[in-house]
């Protein structure tokens, strides 16, 4: 069997099968047949890690780190320059 097909244009947010292809590359290699090197185990796809809101998360969580920046560090009073 050879290299899987390489896809472009946009990332699946709820593909059918995610279980069945490593998602750590653009070449999204079926799971028992990885020609990239990425790694001896597939890379699961964001839905098998966090489960079927994961994109509503992860856009919850950009908009709040866009809204709240993190703050400036603190200059530490024991160094001078």
């Amino acid at each position: 069997m050879g290299p899987g097909p390489i896809m472009s244009g946009k990332f699946p947010i709820h593909p059918s099968h995610p279980e069945r292809i490593c998602w750590g590359c653009e070449k999204f290699c079926p799971e028992d047949d990885m020609c990239c090197g990425n790694g001896t185990i597939r890379s699961p796809h964001p839905v098998e890690l966090m489960g079927e809101d994961w994109f509503e998360i992860l856009q919850a969580e950009e908009a709040a780190s866009a809204r709240d920046p993190l703050p400036a560090v603190a200059e530490c009073p024991s160094v001078r320059q």
